[in-house]
């Protein structure tokens, strides 16, 4: 880092993979400039120190979310030790090739990325690095249109052996919820007496992604008394006297069991939206149940499984 001048002021000059940067100080005099120099140079000093690893860690740890500290454990070895400066985009699609030739779909891959991403400019808001990197991302696949019948659906409870893996099906199912809402559930958010289910936990952190207040049908209140029967802990979903974290290895043998294929948690919350709109109900309504804070989400989604969508449009070209 050098002092030159610009304009009648002093600024300071530097070269950063490979790109000349200049920064004005603000002053025309020469005592003043290199004061102000050598604390920008002491600034920048500072922000190297700070690896890729721990902007990651206090990104997740500022959002919570399992899925965020999940994603590090495959980034951690290609990102982790780096400097922000050093990532490049022949090194993101290096990792990609490299998670590709292991089986992961390029959807996890473009998911990780993304929180690679959000991590570094969450640094940069917070003056934690001076700019943030460009991570390249693989091009986010068009979703699955995985949905299951009313028959499928009835195979996989009934392959659920476990208890609280059945539970969660049947919550799922019925109250299109996220995997992740379903075992945050507690019995004080379960309403018997009006017939609701409190989805959102008022102590959870906001995100973007919301969650509703929704009506028990006869089939999620018949297996929720059964649960609260037995109930050893405050948490609806739970298994040994502990809250269960997670239903993955469990989700993937009931799967297995009933001979169901490219099936994830979120394929039920897919289908029950699917099942709504096949029944009519308005898609206003659909996207309260779904916790959409925007209908035109749902509409985009769902509302070509409508049985009356384009049927309007359809007759005026009768012949």
């Amino acid at each position: 880092m050098r002092l030159a001048k610009h304009r009648g002021k002093f600024c300071a000059v530097w070269y950063e993979n490979g790109r000349r940067i200049r920064r004005s100080l603000g002053t025309d005099d020469l005592t003043a400039a290199k004061r102000r120099l050598a604390e920008l140079d002491r600034a920048r000093q500072r922000l190297r120190e700070h690896s890729v690893a721990d902007l990651y860690k206090a990104y997740a740890a500022a959002k919570g979310r399992a899925r965020i500290r999940d994603a590090w454990k495959a980034l951690a070895p290609t990102f982790g030790p780096l400097g922000p400066a050093q990532i490049t985009e022949g090194l993101c699609r290096a990792y990609a090739q490299e998670r590709e030739a292991r089986g992961i779909s390029t959807g996890t891959i473009h998911t990780e990325l993304l929180y690679l991403a959000a991590a570094l400019n969450r640094a940069e808001r917070l003056g934690l690095i001076e700019k943030a990197p460009h991570v390249w991302k693989p091009q986010k696949p068009r979703p699955r249109d995985r949905r299951l019948s009313r028959e499928e659906a009835r195979a996989l409870v009934d392959a659920a052996h476990m208890p609280h893996v059945r539970l969660a099906l049947i919550l799922m199912l019925g109250t299109a919820a996220r995997v992740g809402a379903v075992l945050d559930l507690t019995w004080n958010r379960v309403d018997f007496d009006r017939g609701l289910i409190h989805l959102d936990n008022p102590e959870r952190a906001e995100t973007t992604k919301r969650r509703a207040t929704v009506p028990m049908n006869a089939t999620v209140r018949a297996a929720l008394e059964a649960a609260r029967a037995g109930a050893l802990t405050d948490h609806v979903i739970e298994w040994g006297g502990k809250p269960v974290r997670s239903i993955k290895r469990g989700f993937r043998a009931a799967c297995r069991r009933a001979g169901l294929e490219g099936v994830t948690p979120h394929t039920l919350r897919h289908t029950a939206a699917t099942w709504m709109a096949e029944a009519g109900v308005p898609m206003d309504e659909i996207a309260q149940f779904l916790g959409h804070s925007d209908a035109r989400t749902t509409y985009r989604v769902y509302a070509r499984y409508s049985p009356d969508y384009l049927r309007k449009a359809g007759r005026a070209l009768e012949l």
